[in-house]
Order: structure tokens, then sequence, then C-alpha cells
């Protein structure tokens, strides 16, 4: 099973990508991409062959739940 770190190139990730059906149409957006043993990475999808964030279950779990709960809305550009 391949290990992936932080920074680990996104194109090296052999893993289905998604994006948000609200993303625009020029594609600027985050996608996601579930990994081995529940790790989720995060990459832009306009550079697709960037880097990647990995973050462990309970991460993203957080992140997750800080999003349902509003606490990133002052961050939303107006």
């Amino acid at each position: 099973m391949q290990e992936y770190s932080n920074g680990s190139p996104a194109a090296s990730i052999d893993a289905a990508w998604t994006k948000s059906r609200k993303s625009t149409a020029n594609g600027q957006c985050v996608e996601l991409a579930s990994l081995p043993g529940g790790k989720v990475a995060v990459r832009n999808s306009t550079d697709p062959a960037g880097p990647a964030l990995i973050f462990e279950p309970a991460e993203f779990d957080a992140f997750l739940d800080g999003a349902r709960n509003r606490e990133f809305d002052h961050l939303i550009a107006r």
C-alpha cells in the first residue's frame, strides 16, 4: 500500500479525484481523493500535478465539523 505525505505530487496519487458541483467553469476549486486508511488528499484543481495536502481521518473530520458549523465563513471572499 502506497503511503503519501504532505507535499506529495498530486499526480503521483493513484486515486479518483472529486470536485464540488459548485466548481466554476474555469476549474478553480479544490479536489479531494479518498486514500487508504481513511486519509483524504486535497489538491488545487488549477495545478493538478502540484503538491497535495494529506489529512488523517480525525483531521479531516475536524475540518468538516468546522465547515458544517460555519466556523470558516469569515474566510469567504465576497
